[in-house]
C-alpha cells in the first residue's frame, strides 16, 4: 500500500521531493492555536493501513514539538500500521550528561518521548558527543545518514582547489572522509570551547596550501562563534569557503559567519537561503529499506 507523508508546517518542500522519490502520497498537517494558546492539529489524508512517514526538522523544535507529538498519535488512533519521524536535523544532542547538579539530562528525555511516539526514526548527521550511537539514546529502530558524501561532490563540482578544513580534533575523520573522496588535502584546526558563545582556535601553520582554496566544513553551524573564529585563522589564503550539513544559525550567526567567507553553504535539512545540496536521495533511501543505526 502507498505511503502517506505528512510534512509539519515548515517540512512542506522537502515532504515534496521525498514524496515524489518514494512513491508515496503526500498529505498535509494542518495547525494553529485556539484563543487560549492550545494546539490544534488535523490530518489531511488516510492514514489506515498505511505506513506514515512524518516529516519534520527538528531545529528551534520547542514551539512546535506537541503539534510533531500530536499528529503522529492522531496518526496512529487514525489506524496507521506504522509511524516514522523523519527529523533530517535531530535537536536535543548537546546535554548529554549533568554537567551541574541537578540539571536536567535533555538528550534522554526528549528521546524517550520519541521513543514512546514512533516507531522508527531517521536523521542526518545527529550530533553525538557522548553517545556511540542513537541505539545508546532511543528505543526505536533509528537510521544515522550521512551527508559528507554529498558535501564532498559538491566542493569537487564548485571549488577549484580545495584545502578541507575540519573546525576541530572532533573533525578529523570526517574531514579526511570528505577531502579522501574529491582527492583533496585536509587540516584540522585546533579548539578550546569556554562556554556556549566563546571558543578559541589555534590553526597550524597554513602557508604551504596558499595556493588552495580553504574550504571549511562542519556538521553544524548554531552560534556560528566556531565559525567566526576558524574563518579569522585564514587571513592570507584565497577566500574561503564554508561547507555545512546543518544551517541552525541562531540569532545573528548567519550575519556573523556570512560576513567571514565568500560563500557559505549548507544541505536543506533546515530550511535556509544557503541551502544548496539536496539529500532527498538519501532520506528517500532509508525510508523504503530497513531502517539501521
Amino acid at each position: 500500500m502507498q505511503r502517506l507523508i505528512l510534512p509539519l508546517p515548515g517540512n512542506e518542500a522537502l515532504a515534496t521531493r521525498l514524496a515524489a522519490q518514494c512513491g508515496g502520497e503526500l498529505g498535509a498537517v494542518e495547525t494553529r492555536r485556539f484563543p487560549d494558546g492550545e494546539s490544534y492539529v488535523r490530518l489531511h489524508g488516510d492514514p489506515r493501513g498505511r505506513v506514515v512517514d512524518i516529516v519534520c526538522t527538528l531545529a528551534r523544535p520547542d514551539p512546535g514539538f506537541l503539534s510533531l507529538v500530536f499528529a503522529a498519535d492522531a496518526a496512529r488512533d487514525l489506524g496507521a500500521a506504522e509511524v516514522n519521524l523523519v527529523a533530517p536535523y535531530l535537536a536535543y544532542m548537546r546535554q548529554d550528561k549533568r554537567f551541574q547538579p541537578g540539571e536536567s539530562i535533555s538528550s534522554l528525555s526528549f528521546a524517550r518521548v520519541i521513543s514512546s511516539t514512533f516507531d522508527r526514526l531517521v536523521t542526518v548527521d545527529p550530533h553525538l558527543h557522548r553517545h556511540p550511537a542513537l541505539a545508546a539514546l532511543y528505543a526505536i529502530p533509528t537510521a544515522t545518514l550521512h551527508a559528507a558524501p554529498y558535501l564532498a561532490d559538491w566542493i569537487a563540482a564548485n571549488v577549484a582547489d580545495p584545502l578541507i578544513i575540519g573546525p576541530d580534533e572532533e573533525s578529523e575523520q570526517w574531514a579526511g572522509s570528505i577531502a579522501a573522496r574529491i582527492g583533496a588535502p585536509h587540516v584540522v584546526l585546533r579548539k578550546t570551547r569556554h562556554g556556549d558563545r566563546q571558543v578559541d582556535i589555534e590553526a597550524p601553520d597554513l602557508a604551504r596550501w596558499r595556493d588552495r582554496t580553504p574550504v571549511l566544513v562542519d556538521d553544524i553551524a548554531s552560534s556560528g562563534r566556531t565559525l567566526v573564529a576558524a574563518g579569522a585563522k585564514l587571513a592570507g589564503m584565497r577566500p574561503p569557503q564554508c561547507v555545512i550539513v546543518h544551517a541552525v544559525f541562531a540569532e545573528d550567526a548567519w550575519e556573523q559567519v556570512s560576513s567571514c567567507f565568500e560563500r557559505v553553504v549548507s544541505t536543506d535539512t533546515v530550511p535556509h537561503a544557503s541551502n544548496r545540496i539536496e539529500l532527498t536521495p538519501l532520506l528517500a533511501d532509508a525510508i523504503l529499506r530497513d531502517l539501521r543505526d
